[in-house]
Parts: structure tokens; sequence; C-alpha cells
């Protein structure tokens, strides 16, 4: 359980940021050039002119850390199913649990929620370790 958990909070943490870094830092400096985004916003602020640097340094991180995030929250959605599976956490919490890594800055109290759960309902197996419980 402790490995399960430690794995869930490391990917929880690490996708976290990365959206975090992603909406609020590659998106408007990539996007935010006073033209049309994503076909339904009309007009975008104009803060960076396109092909500036700050422009190009936005499609750097929408890019690169979009394609990131996407891969690294597969391996978040594996290890909370995993810990889910472990921990025997009902559906409604299971299915918050995973969606909540889509959502900024919700999937640090999500992380922290289930955190509390595990710690609550199985002490013995943290402290010891994966020990595998006697029923």
């Amino acid at each position: 359980m402790k490995s399960a958990l430690t794995r869930y909070r490391v990917m929880a943490w690490t996708v976290g940021v990365l959206l975090i870094v992603l909406c609020l830092v590659g998106v408007p400096l990539s996007n935010f050039d006073g033209s049309e985004m994503w076909g339904f916003i009309p007009s975008t602020p104009n803060w960076f002119d396109e092909g500036s640097r700050a422009d190009e340094l936005g499609e750097f991180i929408t890019g690169w850390l979009g394609t990131l995030h996407g891969w690294l929250y597969m391996l978040f959605l594996i290890f909370a199913f995993s810990l889910a599976r472990k921990a025997r956490w009902d559906m409604p919490f299971m299915l918050v649990t995973l969606l909540m890594g889509t959502v900024p800055v919700l999937s640090f109290w999500s992380e922290h929620r289930a955190t509390k759960r595990v710690r609550a309902e199985f002490p013995d197996e943290l402290a010891s370790g994966d020990a595998t419980p006697v029923r």
C-alpha cells in the first residue's frame, strides 16, 4: 500500500504542477495575441505579438509540456486506479480522484483527500511498509 500511495502522490503532484504551468504560462504566451482561439473564442487579449519570443516560448511550452502532461496523466490514471483497487475505494470516490487530475489546483486537493483516506484506513500497512494484511 505504501508504494502504491507514493506512486500516486508523485504523479498527482507532477501532473498538477505541469497542468498549472501549461494553463497559466504556456496557453497565455502562445495564444494571447489578439487572434481567435480554439475555434470558439472570437478574440483573445493582445498581450504578445505572434512570432515574438514570448509567443515562441508559449508554443514550446504548450507543444512539449502539453504532450508530456498528456502522457504523464495516463500514468497518473494507472497509478490512481491501482491505489483505488488496493484501497477498495467506492466508485464515486475513485472517479472524483481520477477526474481531479484534469482540473488545475483541484488535483492537489484530491491528492490530499486520497492520502488522508488511505492513511486513516491503512495505518498499519503504511507504518510497516507494503506488508499484506492478515485476514
